[in-house]
C-alpha cells in the first residue's frame, strides 16, 4: 500500500513536476526583468533638483577659487619661509662675524678702524631689515593662506546648509518614488497572485496541471521576493502593519478552512459505512491506508492488527473477506489479492485496477 502509483506513471509525474519548476523558472526570470526594469519608469533624481542651481554653482566656484589661493598662499610660503631662513642664517653669520671683530677692535684700540667699524654696523643692520621684511612677507603669506582658508569654509557651510535643505526634500521625494514603484510592482503582481489562486482552486488537478503548478510558483516567487522586500518602511510601520493584516487574513482563512474541514468530517461520519467508502477516492483511500492513518477520519490505526476490521474512531470498514475465497482484505481493495476475485461493490470499475 506504500506505492499507490503505477512505476511508469510515478517517473512521469516526476517528469511534469520538473516541466512545472522550468516553465515557473523562465516566467521568474521574464518577470524579475521587467520588475527590474520599473525603476527606470522614474527619472533619476539628485540634490542639484532641489538647489538654487546658479547659488550653488556660485559657492562651488568660490570653494574652488578659495582652495587654490590657499594652494597658491601655501607655495609662496614656504617660498618665503625659505627666504627668511636664508635671511635669518645671513644675519646670524654676519653677527658672528661682527661680533669677532669688535672683539679684536677693542684688543687694538686702533682709531684708524673706525670707519670700518661704522661700515660693518651698516652692513649689519641692512641683513636684519632684510630679515625682518622677509619675515613680513611670511607673515604676510601666512595670512593669506589663512583667508584663503576660513573663505573656502565659510563657502562650504553655505554649500552644505543648502545641500541638506536639499536633501529633506529629496529623501521625502525618494519616499514617494519607492511607494510608486511599489505600486508599480503591485499592480503586476495582485492579478498574477488573483490568476494563481484562480487556478489553484478550479485547474490544479486538470491535465495541464504542471503549468498550472508552475505559473502558481512564479506567482508566489513575484509576490515574496519581487514584491515584499520592496514594501515601504516609513519606520517599519507599513511592513509590520502589512504583515499583521496579512497573518490576521491567513490565520482565519485556516481557522475557518478547519473548522469547515471538521464540520464536514462529522457529517462524513454519521453518513453509512457503504456511502463513505464509495465516496473516497480509491488512490487517496490507498495513500492514506499507505500512512497506517483511517481513510475515513484520518485518525491513526493500527493496521496490523489482524482483530482490527474497523476504525477504532469512525467505524468504517477497513478489512472484510472476499466472498469466493473468503480470504481477509482491504476493503478498499478492486480485486482480491489471494484468488483475483472482482471485490464486492467494483465490478464496474473492475477494468481499471
Amino acid at each position: 500500500m506504500a506505492n499507490t502509483l503505477r512505476l511508469t506513471e510515478k517517473w512521469m509525474r516526476r517528469g511534469l513536476w520538473l516541466v512545472a519548476l522550468v516553465f515557473a523558472g523562465f516566467l521568474i526570470g521574464l518577470g524579475g526583468t521587467v520588475v527590474g526594469d520599473l525603476p527606470k519608469v522614474e527619472r533619476q533624481l539628485s540634490l542639484d533638483d532641489y538647489m538654487d542651481v546658479n547659488a550653488a554653482t556660485a559657492l562651488r566656484n568660490a570653494i574652488k577659487a578659495a582652495e587654490i589661493a590657499e594652494r597658491d598662499a601655501q607655495a609662496a610660503l614656504e617660498q618665503a619661509q625659505l627666504k627668511r631662513r636664508a635671511a635669518q642664517a645671513d644675519s646670524a653669520a654676519a653677527r658672528e662675524t661682527f661680533n669677532n671683530w669688535l672683539s679684536t677692535r677693542h684688543a687694538t684700540q686702533l682709531a684708524e678702524q673706525d670707519p670700518e667699524l661704522v661700515s660693518r654696523t651698516r652692513a649689519l643692520d641692512a641683513l636684519k631689515e632684510r630679515e625682518r621684511a622677509t619675515g613680513v612677507a611670511v607673515e604676510a603669506q601666512q595670512q593669506a593662506a589663512l583667508d584663503a582658508r576660513q573663505g573656502a569654509a565659510r563657502e562650504r557651510r553655505k554649500l552644505h546648509e543648502m545641500e541638506e535643505a536639499a536633501q529633506v526634500q529629496l529623501n521625502a521625494e525618494y519616499r514617494r518614488v519607492e511607494l510608486r514603484v511599489f505600486l508599480y510592482r503591485l499592480a503586476l503582481t495582485l492579478p498574477l497572485l488573483v490568476a494563481a489562486g484562480w487556478l489553484f482552486a478550479k485547474k490544479r488537478k486538470s491535465i495541464y496541471w504542471p503549468f498550472v503548478w508552475g505559473f502558481i510558483f512564479f506567482a508566489l516567487f513575484a509576490s515574496f521576493v519581487e514584491l515584499v522586500p520592496y514594501l515601504p518602511s516609513y519606520g517599519g510601520y507599513v511592513r509590520y502593519i502589512v504583515g499583521i493584516v496579512v497573518t490576521a487574513l491567513v490565520g482565519r482563512q485556516a481557522i475557518v478552512a478547519l473548522n469547515r474541514y471538521l464540520e464536514k468530517q462529522k457529517l462524513a461520519e454519521r453518513l453509512p459505512d457503504e456511502q463513505r467508502r464509495e465516496e473516497l477516492s480509491y488512490d487517496t483511500a490507498l495513500k492514506r491506508l499507505s500512512k497506517s492513518v483511517c481513510p475515513g477520519c484520518e485518525r491513526a490505526v493500527d493496521l496490523k492488527n489482524t482483530e482490527i476490521d474497523f476504525c477504532p474512531h469512525c467505524g468504517i470498514g477497513l478489512f472484510d473477506h472476499c466472498l469466493q475465497c473468503t480470504t481477509r482484505k482491504s476493503a478498499f481493495a478492486k480485486f482480491c489479492h489471494a484468488c483475483g476475485a472482482t471485490a464486492a461493490g467494483s465490478q464496474q470499475d473492475a477494468a481499471i485496477p
